[in-house]
């Protein structure tokens, strides 16, 4: 925590939600690990902790397309991420494959790069049938019978 800021316990506690997963947290994922330990903390509380934790460097917003911004520790070596589109989770992946200036365009300077794989995770891998259930098809509009209601505004308005 920054020497700074006030220490408070909900502050800890969001802290300690996002240090102890190891991996990048949503804000609500935040909220139901450091719920568990403060009760009355709110979304509104974590998301202005966040603020004021990423402006002192203590967390890093991790940015995936279409989702909400997700936090980590800040200070890790550098890294990458894999999104499980199956479940939504964020896991850190190790290592870089390096060598972007091969790719970066004649006369350009790179000054970093972020990569980001997707997929499935191996546990919805394991966890998911072969073959996607089955979903009940609604009946056809056609076989409906219109209520009263909806007779009455379908007849045509007689003129007088």
């Amino acid at each position: 925590m920054p020497p700074a800021e006030r220490d408070t316990r909900q502050r800890r506690a969001i802290h300690d939600a996002i240090a102890q997963a190891g991996v990048p947290l949503a804000p609500r994922e935040i909220l139901r690990a450091a719920g568990a330990h403060i009760s009355g903390l709110g979304l509104a509380t974590v998301y202005r902790t966040l603020k004021k934790l990423a402006d002192a460097g203590v967390v890093t917003q991790v940015d995936i397309p279409g989702q909400p911004p997700r936090f980590e520790l800040a200070g890790k070596h550098h890294h990458h991420h894999f999104h499980c589109r199956a479940c939504g989770k964020v896991y850190e992946v190790e290592g870089c494959c390096g060598h972007f200036d091969d790719h970066t365009p004649h006369g350009f300077q790179l000054e970093g790069h972020e990569v980001l794989l997707f997929g499935r995770c191996a546990a919805c891998i394991n966890n998911t049938p072969a073959t996607p259930p089955s979903r009940p098809t609604p009946p056809s509009r056609a076989k409906r019978t219109p209520t009263p209601r909806a007779r009455k505004a379908s007849r045509p308005r007689r003129r007088t």
